[in-house]
């Protein structure tokens, strides 16, 4: 039987179904081989060859493979239909070949398919062709310049800038723009301006809302009425004159639906409307492509077959009728740089499973496929029609002109399926307007505005028909993952599959937190940037970044020598690497202090010196680093101990003083394992003053004197119990309880839930959980913990269970443990989902589902006791002693 291989198990069960007994279809589990994590791994003394390495936990995959090709002698490669997928099959091809398994007489081919359907795994079967060459060496350059741009670039962080873990091709220009647009956040100057606006009414009595757009003849810009003055003389101009209607006009519009989905869109699309990261998107898509419900997910192309088309049109019809379905199929242009590359848009195999009629346990996964059925079935849909009108208003000596405008949906088309989410969302969206005719008078309906009129900072004539509003211009918004995404790939900074891989990893390193969706540079982020733009800006620069990227695609259509792109980059990274690492660390820091002194030291409202600490008055500020990034220090320390983030004061993680008592100041600080409360400063006679982190749930900026107190007078003693006192108070793994009997050699804890319950469980409360505790000590030596859910059976036989730890929500089967990853509730888990991650975690640990436990071997005869060899380094020893490598897709990142 012809032995085919995929990338995953679950893609493997569904393809062996399609092609039946006749076939031996087996998983790679993705790379087999990568770079060892050593240097040297790219030797770029000689013609950049590559050395390659089978990974422990893929040897035994590719030996399931070589096995069966012992019994036939037919090799289909059938990976993804991209450049990582043809660099899978090109590992294989040469790993197997290596070993033998592969001879001059097997014959080895290479089959690709958009969709895990059964007419396109046996369409594709009919087309077999080579391995491909030109997508394979586009890979080897690629591999290669993260390589050497991770394992000579990040050593160069680590010995220059304490705390800094890595720096990557991708992930380094990324950072730089979170945290640009962060500065340009802090260095915005808000700018005032009003708007007058009037509440109206038509002899009809319907009201409708206008906004002033000219006075004294003037046409009103943005900022033309620029203080309160101004705006109060509007407001008067407005209220004092009689209006009436002196045009009405109503022009017909109409609205076309959004492209179908491509990779980049879709993983900003999951965002706006579900709050998705990039990662938590292609996961789920994965598991949709894998199951045969969608095509391939990684592509940056849009347009569709023309089968699909029809089907698209004949869905359209069947379900909403004739009028939705245009005169002639919608076409939609590919964008893709390189056709070699482009593959189909992302769309339901089957137009006629509706998200109605799609079984889907899991949350994301069915999130997913509604939109992407959506976006697909409204693409082919008939355009909105709109009709949209608009009134002027005007006094009779015409000082005075207002406008009101309105919208309304003459026919929704595509609208009645998808509408394509905003990033920012305009105030003023339009809204209906009531029946108005030309030559109207109408009347002013006094304090209708009034809610809007509470909304804002400023008001003129909160009460009365007309408002005069306050508004000030706002900073740019800080990026969310869905409008990076759209920056990088209108930069033409990294492709499709690179999008969900570096912006896991900037979040993993501690460069960038997420808030609110809202992506938030570290001081760690901040400093990696400055001393990248400040001694590698070439290699951070957009343009450079994006000709790369180009340059990349050029070796894929087999227009560039890889080798070529490789030298040239090399040559000149090289010299810049060997300049920057006779640099002392004072001499970065002094340059990277240079270059943030604006942002760092702006001027003071009084006039004083910027660099002068505000603390000792005599000390001068300077930029300096720690193992958790850096920050504005004191000269004088340590007698004196002022720090602040690099961000200014004022910002996140700045200390203050929250009040005195008896004598002492109360602090609120910053510290590496967050914020704090501390009592004095550091003394001779008391080098480490009393300190209370703030619980989880606290929020430093409601921090007051009173709450500071609170913890640092813990632990709270709740009452005396058996002659022993039981207190509470916070701990390294939370809120517990304490207490101990004369005649017992340690305490009994009990953990609390609520950080709350440390201020507020009551005696009796305590008594119970303590005498609870006390009777049933230990985790789960009385009773086993009850599983938050039961999955069924392995397949390997046994329960699989979901169950509740210290560290959260953990799948759990025999003696393996594997912890849920974040973007996966224990609620939506499904039993394909558990499988993978017990095999993750049980190749990682080194231990053996029940399919794999090698048989017990059968007792040989005894041996003469032979002379003990010196032990063997372990592989695993010498390891450790390397610098890790973490491959995230196409920009590993090296960690020190």
């Amino acid at each position: 039987m012809p032995v085919v291989v995929v990338e995953s198990p679950a893609k493997a069960k569904t393809i062996n179904k399609y092609l039946g007994k006749d076939y031996t279809v087996l998983a790679s589990y993705g790379h087999v081989r990568d770079l060892p994590p050593k240097d040297g791994s790219v030797d770029t003394d000689n013609d950049f060859d590559m050395t390659w390495e089978i990974g422990a936990d893929s040897r035994k995959h590719v030996k399931a493979i070589a096995d069966a090709l012992k019994d036939d002698d037919e090799l289909i490669l059938a990976t993804d239909p991209d450049r990582e997928g043809e660099a899978i099959s090109w590992h294989l091809q040469e790993a197997l070949t290596k070993r033998k398994a592969i001879k001059k007489s097997t014959a080895v081919s290479r089959v690709t398919f958009n969709a895990i359907t059964k007419p396109a795994i046996l369409e594709a079967m009919k087309h077999p062709r080579q391995v491909d060459v030109p997508l394979v060496d586009a890979y080897l350059a690629r591999r290669a310049l993260d390589y050497l741009v991770g394992f000579n670039l990040s050593p160069v962080l680590w010995r220059k800038l304490p705390g800094a873990r890595s720096a990557g091709r991708v992930q380094s220009v990324c950072l730089r723009l979170i945290v640009e647009r962060e500065m340009e956040i802090e260095a915005f100057n808000p700018q005032e301006y009003w708007s007058v606006k009037a509440m109206l009414e038509t002899p009809r009595g319907q009201t409708f809302e206008a906004r002033l757009t000219q006075l004294s003849g003037k046409k009103l810009d943005k900022f033309d009425l620029k203080d309160r003055m101004r705006a109060e003389m509007a407001v008067q101009a407005v209220s004092s004159r009689a209006l009436k209607v002196i045009s009405v006009e109503a022009k017909p519009a109409s609205r076309n639906p959004s492209a179908p989905f491509m990779t980049s869109t879709l993983q900003q699309e999951a965002s706006r409307k579900f709050g998705m990261g990039a990662r938590q998107t292609m996961n789920a898509a994965q598991r949709l492509y894998e199951a045969g419900l969608i095509t391939y997910m990684r592509t940056d192309g849009i347009d569709m077959a023309p089968e699909a088309v029809t089907q698209a049109r004949d869905a359209i019809k069947s379900r909403y009728g004739d009028k939705y379905v245009p005169a002639s199929p919608r076409i939609y242009k590919n964008k893709a740089k390189n056709a070699q590359e482009a593959h189909e848009c992302i769309r339901p195999t089957d137009m006629f499973a509706a998200p109605d009629s799609v079984k889907l346990t899991d949350a994301d996964q069915r999130k997913l496929y509604d939109l992407i059925w959506k976006r697909t079935i409204a693409c082919q849909m008939e355009g909105a029609k709109l009709e949209r009108t608009t009134v002027d208003i005007a006094s009779d000596d015409h000082e005075v002109v207002l406008r009101a405008t309105g919208q309304v949906v003459v026919f929704d088309g595509f609208m009645a399926v998808y509408t394509e989410g905003r990033d920012d969302v305009d105030e003023d969206d339009e809204g209906r307007l009531p029946q108005i005719m030309q030559g109207e008078a109408l009347k002013k309906v006094a304090g209708a505005l009034k809610a809007e009129a509470a909304e804002k900072e400023a008001v003129l004539g909160a009460d009365a028909a007309v408002l005069g509003l306050q508004h000030h211009t706002n900073p740019p918004p800080r990026y969310t993952e869905a409008t990076l995404v759209k920056r990088m790939e209108e930069l033409g900074i990294g492709r499709p599959s690179t999008y969900a891989s570096v912006l896991s990893t900037i979040v993993d390193r501690e460069y960038v937190r997420k808030e609110q969706n809202r992506l938030i540079p570290e001081d760690k982020g901040r400093i990696v940037t400055i001393f990248l733009m400040n001694f590698f800006r070439k290699y951070v620069g957009y343009e450079f970044t994006a000709n790369l990227e180009e340059q990349l695609d050029e070796i894929s259509a087999g227009d560039l020598d890889y080798k070529e792109v490789l030298a040239r980059f090399w040559r000149d990274f090289h010299a810049a690497i060997e300049e920057t690492s006779e640099l002392r660390i004072s001499e970065v820091l002094d340059k990277l202090d240079d270059a943030l002194a604006p942002q760092l030291y702006p001027p003071r409202e009084d006039g004083t010196d910027p660099r002068i600490c505000p603390k000792c008055g005599q000390g001068s500020l300077h930029l300096k680093t720690s193992r958790t990034g850096g920050f504005v220090g004191c000269s004088n320390y340590p007698d004196c101990t002022y720090t602040r983030p690099i961000a200014g004061e004022g910002a996140e993680g700045d200390e203050r003083v929250l009040g005195e008592d008896n004598g002492d100041e109360i602090w609120l600080k910053s510290g590496r394992f967050g914020p704090y409360v501390q009592r004095g400063e550091p003394t001779p006679e008391n080098k480490k003053p009393p300190r209370a982190s703030l619980p989880k749930g606290w929020s430093k900026d409601d921090m007051d004197l009173e709450k500071a107190l609170t913890l640092l007078n813990l632990p709270r003693e709740i009452g005396e119990y058996e002659g022993a006192m039981i207190s509470a108070n916070f701990g390294r793994f939370g809120p517990y309880l304490m207490h101990q009997l004369p005649d017992e050699a340690k305490p009994v804890y009990a953990n609390l839930k609520d950080p709350n319950d440390v201020f507020e469980i009551g005696m009796n409360r305590a008594v119970e959980m303590i005498t609870e505790k006390r009777n049933n000590p230990g985790r789960g030596r009385s009773a086993a913990a009850k599983p938050l859910r039961e999955l069924g059976e392995h397949p390997d036989g046994g329960p699989v269970s979901v169950m509740e730890g210290r560290y959260g929500p953990y799948v759990k089967w025999e003696k393996v443990n594997a912890t849920l990853p974040k973007d996966i509730k224990p609620e939506d888990l499904t039993m394909e989902q558990a499988v993978e991650l017990i095999a993750e975690k049980a190749a990682k640990g080194g231990k053996k589902t029940a399919a794999q436990k090698t048989p017990a071997k059968k007792p040989t005869a005894k041996k003469p006791a032979a002379k003990k060899a010196a032990p063997k380094k372990t592989a695993a020893k010498t390891t450790a002693t390397k610098k890790k490598v973490a491959d995230a897709d196409d920009d590993p990142v090296i960690e020190g």
